[in-house]
């Protein structure tokens, strides 16, 4: 027999109410055990263990960046090499790995050892920052220890020549720390916390990291050394002293990295760097001038101090360091005068400063010739200086044009050519130079240049224009030669929109159309049409030069159906009444000529021919 089942028992209301009133378990309260003490470094004065910094970015969120990203910072992100890892690799990883124990020596020995690779080395530096050791390296500069704070700072002075490892360092924000390390007393510190940041300003981030958070000012106190110290040799000078211009050398060289950026180059002026500046060019210590010129060449961009520098007489310093036997400081030199010499007055003061022979020098120089950089700065003055008249008479003495020839080459460097044309453009105003221009063969170098140097400067279309200007010398452009330069200058006629080129562009093709078939190329060149739209142009310039121009492509018939087309009438019909007599001229001229083509056509229409 099956067993049989229990009666399950249902708790009654009376139990139920009895339960409730029961009272209820107490509760189990937990109590926390006390943390244990956190073990302090003595190296750091802070705890063991990951330093957490809190790097604050809106200062640098709400200034707005003021200089385009580099190529070469660009490029440098996306190449990555895959070489054999080397024994020295895990050598690298256990000092890094003694460096984090927190012990004051093993740090202080595993710096030194670290010293003794080759940290430029892009496997060594893989390996330190694999392991975590750009952060220590960084926290270290943050420490009390002296001796911690330079064998970090002589690490990192190495390890930062890479691209990579300087866009690592700046995400840590090492130019916080350096900033701060510029008020160190010692001044060994100063020094290396100013060549590192040196290092590091060659990126932008780093450069707006070191504006905003105030360097600027710092860097420029810290660097203000007395007079004294700067008249004297280095030979003479004390050991502090000598400390003191090794400072100021390290922070003329961070200025230096900066001073690519327009908003540090406004801090610069608020500050007065100028006074600075002179004081420095003025020095016997030629590696402080070196830095400190290549600022005075990045600031003489903006006009206000180009002016500065003409008040103050810096003018005379650029001439003065421009027969220095340092390339790097002619260079800066020449590039100075160059974008100071837009200024009447600068081109003035290096003449009486008798700049204008070194610079002659210089371009028929052999070993300038070799340094392309040197030579289109040297060029670059040449043609600035060249467009006051009294100083090409002192340019005609020392031979320049002659000089020049020989550098209108096809291969020659772009901005070494647009220099040289732009200087002969200049000296060519003299017509002595164009003879000369033309005995030493330059003429016929000029149509190989051309369209080369059409998209980088408008002196090419002066050039042109002057020698146009000189039928002898244009008769010497016949044939296939003026057709290359009448090919070359379709392209800019379509597609620039600066004014003084398009004055300059109109004239010398008004010219050249007087010879021979050359407003029939120009028609084939389909060049007809756009020269046509310049007629709205509002420079009276402008307007001379194509009126002049359509006038003389308007002897060819079919250039005549074209411009009719185009609707040249209304344009020229409104020159008619311009002030300028030549532009009167020109204009009823090209009506002339439209209407007789008109009337030649109706005749032959009506077989009255």
């Amino acid at each position: 027999m099956p067993p049989k089942k229990k009666k399950e028992i249902v708790p009654t209301k009376e139990v139920v109410q009895e339960l409730e009133r029961t009272e209820p378990e107490p509760e189990i309260v937990e109590t926390a055990e006390p943390e244990p003490l956190k073990q302090v470094s003595l190296l750091t004065g802070e705890p063991y263990g990951p330093r957490i910094r809190l790097v604050s970015e809106k200062a640098e969120e709400e200034s707005s960046d003021d200089e385009p990203e580099s190529e070469n910072e660009e490029e440098a992100r996306y190449q990555e090499d895959h070489p054999e890892v080397p024994s020295e690799f895990w050598h690298i990883q256990k000092l890094i790995k003694y460096m984090k124990a927190g012990n004051q020596t093993a740090t202080m020995v595993s710096l030194c050892l670290l010293k003794d690779y080759d940290l430029t080395d892009k496997i060594i530096q893989k390996a330190i920052q694999e392991m975590g050791g750009l952060e220590v390296l960084v926290n270290l500069l943050e420490t009390n220890d002296i001796k911690c704070q330079n064998g970090s700072l002589s690490v990192l002075l190495q390890i930062a020549t890479s691209t990579e490892m300087k866009r690592y360092l700046i995400d840590l924000d090492i130019a916080t720390p350096l900033i701060q390390m510029l008020k160190h007393p010692a001044r060994d510190i100063q020094i290396l916390a100013a060549e590192t940041m040196a290092i590091i300003a060659r990126v932008r981030k780093a450069r707006k990291q070191i504006r905003i958070r105030g360097g600027i000012p710092l860097i420029l106190d810290v660097m203000d050394v007395p007079d004294e110290v700067l008249r004297r040799s280095y030979d003479e000078l004390s050991e502090a002293s000598k400390e003191l211009v090794a400072v100021a050398i390290g922070c003329a060289k961070v200025l230096d990295s900066l001073g690519s950026s327009p908003k540090v180059k406004e801090e610069l002026r608020k500050h007065g760097v100028v006074r600075l500046m002179s004081r420095f060019l003025k020095s016997k210590h030629t590696q402080l001038i070196v830095p400190t010129m290549g600022v005075v060449q990045q600031c003489a961009d903006l006009n206000v101090f180009r002016e500065a520098f003409e008040r103050v007489g810096i003018i005379n310093d650029l001439v003065r360091h421009l027969k220095n036997d340092n390339v790097k400081l002619k260079e800066n030199s020449a590039l100075a005068i160059f974008k100071c010499a837009s200024n009447r007055e600068t081109r003035m003061m290096v003449r009486r400063a008798g700049g204008l022979d070194p610079l002659c020098k210089l371009v028929q120089s052999e070993e300038v010739h070799a340094n392309k950089r040197l030579l289109a700065a040297v060029t670059g003055g040449v043609w600035k200086c060249a467009i006051s008249p009294e100083n090409i008479m002192r340019f005609n003495q020392n031979g320049l044009v002659a000089s020049l020839v020989p550098l209108l080459e096809e291969n020659e460097d772009e901005r070494v050519l647009a220099n040289v044309v732009g200087a002969l453009a200049e000296c060519c105003k003299d017509p002595t130079n164009r003879d000369v221009l033309k005995i030493n063969e330059g003429l016929p170098k000029l149509p190989s240049i051309c369209t080369f140097l059409l998209s980088l400067s408008l002196s090419l279309f002066l050039l042109l224009l002057l020698l146009s200007l000189d039928q002898t010398l244009l008769i010497l452009l016949q044939g296939p030669l003026q057709i290359r330069l009448l090919s070359a200058t379709y392209e800019p006629l379509l597609e620039n929109d600066d004014e003084n080129l398009r004055a300059n562009l109109t004239l010398a093709i008004a010219y050249c159309c007087d010879w021979d078939r050359n407003s029939y190329e120009f028609g084939k060149l389909n060049a007809v049409a756009p020269l046509v739209n310049y007629m709205t142009s509002k420079n009276k310039n402008v307007l001379k030069g194509v009126c002049i121009a359509v006038y003389h492509l308007s002897k060819e018939p079919l250039n005549c159906v074209t411009m009719h087309t185009c609707g040249v009438i209304k344009y020229v019909l409104r020159l008619v009444g311009s002030d300028d007599p030549e532009v009167q001229i020109a204009a009823a001229s090209t009506i002339r000529h439209i209407r007789k083509l008109a009337l030649t056509a109706e005749k032959f229409h009506f077989k009255e021919m």
